[in-house]
């Protein structure tokens, strides 16, 4: 079973400082959701209010439509995931699993039953005899995943789970969690500040900025209509330009930069108005390289600074105008992509791919 969450006018304030404000957001029941955002955002905070570990200061959390105003953590129907997983050292993986079931007075048969369906689950049959110190980090995550699933919570919320691990770890894992997820069937509310994990997995993903929720949207949506400029710049790389708008005409416009004009489409509900502060934002994979000018928009000059090889991916350092630093991703082919340090080439900005944004704070780099 699963079950909505619906946080209305959320606020949270310790002392002189608002963690969160005014949060407004339905999750579905059976979605997996992420709040994404760099530390300090608020987002454990929202976690810890749903869980019932967190005072609000104003607004109502809803579980299933009931309100849990007065409900405490271990009355509510959710179940908690840790950073560091506080598995039980000296007990055995099905005791560690089903030990909410224990402190219910569920007998051994049932519990023993129990564990082994949750294995399943999992993907760790024949593992509920084995000590947890013999098992892997993945296999560990995956243990604490059973276990929150025990006491068949509503809602499972994890926090940043897969922070410890290393990088082809938490890759796999990626994939795993979101199977577990579909396969349980029950809503999950994933905190992570890691762009990657939450483009990968979730449903639907709200970035965190200083304790707003800046936009809310699927990982297209994010990644490629980014509704605020911190949006933008969190969510994977961007080049920005900032410039002002000189034209707006069908969804696109037209902003003066250092770069020249650059074309790009506005998102949709867009506030720009001509002679408004703004900034274009064109992602590395959205340049590329062109012979002449012509007649071809966006486009300008640049140096070639240094080069990276990423297997799939040439990445190119560029120096552009006024010596601007930018990034361009070229998808590696088969053919060399050797630029001499302090070549200069013409670079084209693909205005359809290119984002035009009121200016606004960026993410820290």
């Amino acid at each position: 079973m699963s079950a909505d969450v619906t946080l209305e006018n959320i606020w949270i304030r310790f002392d002189d400082f608002t963690a969160v404000k005014n949060a407004d957001i339905t999750i579905k029941g059976g979605e997996f959701f992420s709040f994404l955002g760099p530390s300090g955002c608020g987002k454990t905070t929202l976690l810890r209010a749903i869980s019932g570990f967190q005072e609000l200061s104003e607004g109502k959390v809803y579980i299933g439509g009931k309100d849990m105003a007065g409900i405490g953590p271990n009355k509510r129907p959710t179940a908690l995931i840790f950073q560091n997983l506080a598995l039980f050292p000296l007990m055995t993986v099905w005791e560690n699993i089903t030990f909410s079931l224990e402190v219910k007075g569920v007998g051994k048969a049932k519990r023993l039953k129990r564990a082994d369906e949750l294995l399943e689950l999992v993907a760790l049959p024949g593992q509920a005899d084995k000590m947890v110190n013999e098992l892997s980090g993945g296999q560990r995550q995956r243990v604490a995943v059973a276990r929150a699933l025990a006491a068949e919570p509503e809602v499972l919320l994890l926090d940043e789970p897969l922070s410890a691990l290393d990088l082809k770890l938490r890759q796999h894992l990626r994939t795993e969690l979101r199977e577990i997820q579909k396969r349980a069937g029950i809503t999950f509310i994933y905190i992570t500040h890691d762009q990657g994990e939450a483009l990968t997995m979730s449903d639907r993903i709200a970035v965190m900025r200083e304790g707003t929720i800046e936009q809310v949207g699927n990982g297209n949506m994010i990644y490629d209509h980014p509704e605020t400029a911190f949006v933008a710049s969190f969510v994977g790389e961007n080049n920005a330009f900032h410039g002002t708008v000189s034209k707006i005409s069908a969804g696109k416009t037209i902003v003066k930069t250092d770069a020249g004009e650059l074309e790009a489409t506005l998102t949709e509900g867009s506030r720009l108005s001509t002679g408004d502060k703004a900034i274009v934002f064109a992602r590395p994979e959205s340049m590329s390289f062109v012979n002449r000018k012509n007649s071809v928009k966006n486009v300008f000059k640049a140096k070639v600074v240094y080069q990276e090889f990423e297997g799939h991916f040439w990445h190119l350092i560029l120096s552009g105008p006024n010596d601007k630093k930018l990034k361009m991703s070229v998808i590696n082919s088969g053919s060399s992509h050797d630029y001499d340090e302090g070549t200069e080439l013409q670079v084209n900005v693909n205005s359809k791919l290119a984002v035009a944004l009121p200016s606004g704070p960026l993410a820290a780099e």
